[in-house]
């Protein structure tokens, strides 16, 4: 049985990919949990005009992720947290942090998946942080400073 599939599906098939499956398996389970529908030809139409608009999607997203990280690399991001005599700080500087000073100074919105941040910073200074999403690479420096 030709099923379209509507949600990503483990060793089955991507969302809205054609797939011919077994009837039992079709009927039992995929079209039951809402996870395929027959394919007939109009549901085969609507299949390929969402994939296209997904695609043209997230080619703008990329675009647009690509222009961020190009702007983000200009801009001056500053933390300030509590820090000792030496330096280190009293609460590491992880991924949301970043996220939010960005957001907040920078206005640009990055998810915490797209900063590449190895271990959390713990000492006062300035990092280059990585930043990647979707085949868009680039880096940025912040500076962590004591208050």
């Amino acid at each position: 049985m030709k099923v379209i599939i509507l949600n990503d599906v483990k060793g089955i098939g991507r969302k809205h990919e054609l797939v011919d499956i077994s009837d039992g398996h079709a009927l039992n389970y995929l079209i039951p949990k809402n996870l395929a529908i027959p394919a007939t030809p109009s549901a085969m139409k609507e299949a390929e005009l969402r994939r296209k608009k997904e695609t043209d999607r997230m080619a703008l997203d990329t675009a647009l992720l690509a222009q961020n990280i190009a702007a983000l690399a200009e801009a001056r991001i500053v933390i300030r947290t509590k820090a000792n005599e030496k330096g280190h700080l009293y609460d590491a500087v992880g991924k949301s942090e970043i996220r939010e000073a960005v957001q907040k100074q920078a206005r640009i919105d990055l998810s915490d998946d797209a900063i590449k941040l190895p271990k959390p910073i713990k000492e006062v200074g300035i990092f280059d942080i990585p930043v990647a999403a979707e085949g868009a690479f680039g880096k940025f420096s912040i500076t962590i400073e004591a208050e």
